[in-house]
């Protein structure tokens, strides 16, 4: 739909503004980007097709509205999709943490404040700013909160390409981001697609702990550490298991191997700071949190989404992987009989595997 008055500015130069008033509020890029997703919607369909999806239904539960955009938001023509930096500098080191077996690695990404939340409240101030320059208009915003391929949407606008982690990659900042996206009826001009520059390296392939990236540009979500931790609601296959170590909360490696993160820039965000110290806390204190523990020192991030129990049961498997230690077998022994069925499953897994397991001291 087009709106034209003597103060309202045209396509083009709406566009530059939109950009402008984007950056003015926080985010690091905004870009426009045309709704036409044909080949993603093709490589989607293959994805759900051979079963990458797991146990998240919701992928393929709204058909044709996920890469079809109009079909979602009838009357879209266009789409802004910005780019907000969640990197927090302060936090302690991954490499460090992850070479500590009796602390929890949380995804960097988790570690402030839930970024929905952040990116839902911005992108309306952005509708705001357009909706005084053009009048009341037809939108839709989205933080990951919708059946939207956001990735496909911000390569097309020009915010990075699709790495073979299947993460988005920006050649001047990695890949540390967040994305957000507003459906539009303003016909606006877009923004260049952005083209792939992974070239002939595949570090994040070998990297992957679960093989979850089973070939370049195709990711099993079913054995992915991110999916295991977050989304899989029971029992984390035991094949799994070692493999996952102190990884409580989602995985980051793929990304930490990443050359083009030696550009990634740190957050200006201080909500995305590190809250109560868990980006290098210690497990046998994190499994003794009650359930009000829990509760209260991740309320308002993105952690408190999985529930207790199923930070017990991550917690749990991180513990049977951590050194043999009395107080790392007594932390898990206190919780027999005392948690769910799938808990203790977890617990009773963790227990055997150190069972004749010589001491951290021993070694």
């Amino acid at each position: 739909m087009q709106r034209h008055s003597a103060s309202t500015p045209g396509p083009f130069g709406l566009a530059s503004e939109i950009r402008r008033w984007g950056e003015q509020l926080g985010f690091a890029r905004v870009g426009i980007a045309r709704i036409e997703l044909g080949p993603d919607e093709a490589h989607f369909l293959d994805w759900l097709a051979a079963g990458f999806n797991g146990e998240m239904h919701y992928m393929s539960r709204h058909g044709a509205r996920r890469y079809r955009p109009a079909e979602l938001v009838p009357g879209t023509l266009s789409c802004v999709s910005v780019r907000m930096d969640y990197w927090p500098a302060e936090a302690a080191a991954p490499a460090e943490v992850l070479s500590n077996g009796r602390q929890g690695y949380v995804s960097r990404y988790a570690l402030g404040r839930d970024y929905h939340k952040v990116l839902r409240t911005r992108l309306q101030e952005l509708c705001d700013r357009i909706a005084a320059a053009v009048g009341p208009f037809g939108h839709r915003a989205f933080a990951d909160s919708a059946p939207v391929l956001e990735k496909a949407l911000a390569r097309n606008a020009g915010l990075g390409w699709i790495g073979k982690h299947t993460n988005l990659i920006d050649r001047d900042s990695g890949s540390y981001f967040f994305l957000g996206e507003i459906y539009v009826d303003l016909d606006l001009p877009g923004d260049a697609p952005a083209t792939a520059h992974c070239g002939s390296c595949s570090a994040c392939l070998p990297a992957c702990p679960t093989g979850a990236i089973v070939a370049p540009y195709r990711l099993d979500a079913r054995r992915c550490i991110s999916y295991l931790t977050i989304e899989l609601k029971g029992s984390i296959p035991l094949e799994f298991r070692r493999a996952i170590g102190n990884r409580i909360y989602g995985c980051d490696d793929c990304q930490l191997v990443c050359p083009w993160n030696k550009f990634a820039r740190p957050t200006r965000e201080a909500d995305f700071g590190v809250r109560h110290g868990l980006d290098h806390a210690d497990l046998v204190t994190l499994f003794s949190w009650s359930e009000d523990e829990f509760v209260r020192n991740t309320r308002g991030s993105a952690i408190g989404r999985i529930g207790y129990d199923r930070w017990l049961r991550n917690v749990a498997v991180a513990l049977g992987n951590a050194p043999s230690s009395a107080d790392v077998v007594a932390a898990l022994r206190a919780r027999l009989g005392r948690v769910s069925a799938m808990v203790q499953e977890h617990v009773e897994w963790a227990l055997a595997e150190h069972s004749g397991r010589p001491a951290a001291a021993a070694r």
